[in-house]
């Protein structure tokens, strides 16, 4: 079955090809600024591509209802738009690209494969808020969890490094790009995860806060007479490493850090302080942890990065070879040879996940 993966970011559609075996047989980006798709750009990409025997969409929120891959009908389609509210930022893109797909591809089986789905399962002590009863009887509110497509192939991906039953290997899977977020993952199975109700909460991202104390909210909304949407936006566009240091790049970060400036400094200090507190919160889920892994653009290529992270979890039994971190390739392990911990750096292949669950889906399997 050769699967299209049609995966929407900010600012483009990532389309790719895959063959039965997982090989790329096309890849390409297609700009869609603000989330606006042109349809002829569309077609003529999609016109240099073979022709797929099936389609799967990345889709980030299945609300309650959809808690795994679910073939698209224009009932799923209507319940997916209502969600919109919840991700108002990334369903209506992804909804806009089906469409847009659907009108140029029309009869090929399509699959929407969501990110929240990885999560769905979690234990009630890690999916709930302590809110009002009558809040929670009203509105759907809990912690969904988000990247879990990222989270659940990395988790897989290890297990084969690891040459392990991924039902006996107790991860921590580090999903470190634009967007940040850790996951437990036990048994297979997300056991706890840093994102929640939105992608806001948790780690320091590039330009998302993380966690803050929601008194803070309400003290500027009162203090400075600040709206909801104001300060949706400070929140989700203009905080973390962007709002600390006044770049939402990584690298950028890192240089200025090493430059000694102050603000990069900070900014590093307190991402770092952050991805290692979240680390220990989602190894005292497990009881324990065997493998540590980074994924994600920054999990990737920033090895200054993975060694401040791993410096601070010496308790845990995580230990890094300096070497091994500095030179390491994607799929690797960069433990030290005594570590009780393997630490592996894992390419984000979310593309060999959609792939997986369409196939599934589509052969009647349960993923």
């Amino acid at each position: 079955m050769r699967v299209l993966v049609v995966n929407v970011g900010s600012s483009s559609l990532k389309l790719r090809v895959l063959d039965h075996d997982d090989a790329v047989l096309a890849d390409e980006e297609v700009p869609a600024p603000r989330g606006e798709i042109d349809e002829e750009t569309l077609h003529a990409a999609l016109g240099r591509f073979p022709r797929p025997d099936a389609i799967g969409h990345r889709i980030v929120h299945g609300g309650e209802r959809y808690r795994r891959p679910t073939r698209l009908a224009p009932r799923v389609v209507e319940d997916l738009r209502s969600l919109s509210a919840l991700a108002p930022l990334h369903q209506p893109r992804a909804l806009a690209a089906l469409g847009a797909v659907e009108r140029v591809l029309p009869n090929v089986p399509a699959v929407a494969c969501f990110d929240t789905a990885f999560h769905a399962a979690l234990p009630a002590a890690a999916a709930t808020y302590a809110l009002p009863s009558a809040w929670r009887e009203r509105w759907p509110l809990r912690r969904y969890g988000f990247h879990g497509l990222s989270h659940a192939y990395a988790a897989r991906r290890a297990a084969e490094l690891l040459e392990r039953d991924l039902g006996d290997v107790r991860i921590v899977s580090c999903h470190l790009g634009a967007g940040a977020s850790l996951a437990a993952v036990a048994g297979g199975r997300s056991v706890d995860t840093t994102m929640g109700f939105t992608p806001l909460e948790g780690l320091v991202m590039a330009t998302r806060s993380g966690s803050v104390d929601p008194g803070l909210v309400l003290w500027l909304m009162r203090q400075d007479e600040l709206d909801a949407a104001q300060v949706a936006e400070a929140l989700e566009h203009e905080s973390g490493l962007a709002g600390l240091a006044g770049t939402d790049d990584m690298r950028a970060v890192l240089a200025g850090a090493t430059a000694g400036d102050a603000d990069a400094s900070l900014a590093l200090d307190v991402y770092v302080h952050r991805l290692r507190a979240g680390i220990a919160a989602m190894a005292a889920a497990l009881g324990g942890l065997d493998a540590l892994v980074f994924t994600g653009r920054v999990g990737e290529r920033a090895p200054q990065v993975r060694a401040l992270a791993a410096r601070g979890l010496g308790f845990l039994g995580v230990r890094v070879d300096p070497a091994a971190n500095a030179a390491a390739a994607l799929d690797a392990d960069i433990a030290a040879a005594a570590s009780a911990v393997r630490t592996l750096v894992v390419a984000s292949r979310e593309d060999l996940e959609i792939a997986r669950e369409v196939r599934e889906t589509l052969d009647g399997a349960t993923p």
